[in-house]
């Protein structure tokens, strides 16, 4: 993709001199071409699996994330049932829902403690944060990163959903069915 666009830079530059409308309308498809590259780019991106899951583990990867914003909200981790072996999608999916959610806890919650629940059943993984910040406003703005989460738990057939946890403060929750999930 990204040699075809330069053969078009090339192409408008040897238009532009002789003949403007053409190089315009050569730019114009250049400029589409871009931004279907970076939606590419993206899509590839949120698919790649986390070096630290590799190395740590998920526990671990999640409290080196959790290490991150703690001088800015209080974060602990709680795990419940064996987590070890996972599928790979499982892991990646809580990992990236974790992240984005404490990420969005820091940014917009006004939260001066977070709680993030890990919970392994028979059939599913568990995932709950929960602040203790404004909560959430009256009308909610689905921007990228709330919908990157919920994309990652319906791609692996399972669920997301965003709430008021009570008695203040927001609580986000994953299930992530083990049986649908791939390695």
């Amino acid at each position: 993709m990204l040699a075809g666009q330069a053969l078009k830079v090339g192409s408008a530059r040897t238009l532009y001199g002789r003949d403007q409308a053409s190089a315009d309308q050569l730019l114009a498809q250049l400029e589409n071409d871009i931004e279907s590259t970076l939606d590419e780019v993206r899509r590839l991106a949120r698919g790649l699996r986390p070096p630290a899951l590799d190395q740590l583990g998920l526990v671990q990867a999640l409290r080196e994330v959790a290490r991150r914003y703690q001088p800015r909200v209080r974060i602990s981790l709680e795990v419940a049932g064996d987590l070890d072996h996972l599928p790979a999608g499982i892991e990646v999916a809580v990992y990236r829902i974790v992240d984005e959610a404490l990420t969005n806890v820091v940014r917009h919650a006004a939260a001066e403690c977070c709680q993030v629940r890990l919970v392994r059943h028979t059939a599913c993984v568990g995932v709950d944060i929960l602040d203790d910040g404004d909560g959430l406003p009256a009308r909610i703005q689905t921007g990228v990163g709330l919908t990157s989460m919920r994309e990652r738990a319906e791609e692996l057939g399972g669920s997301l959903s965003i709430a008021p946890n009570i008695p203040t403060g927001t609580k986000v929750r994953a299930e992530l069915p083990l049986s649908r999930s791939t390695t």
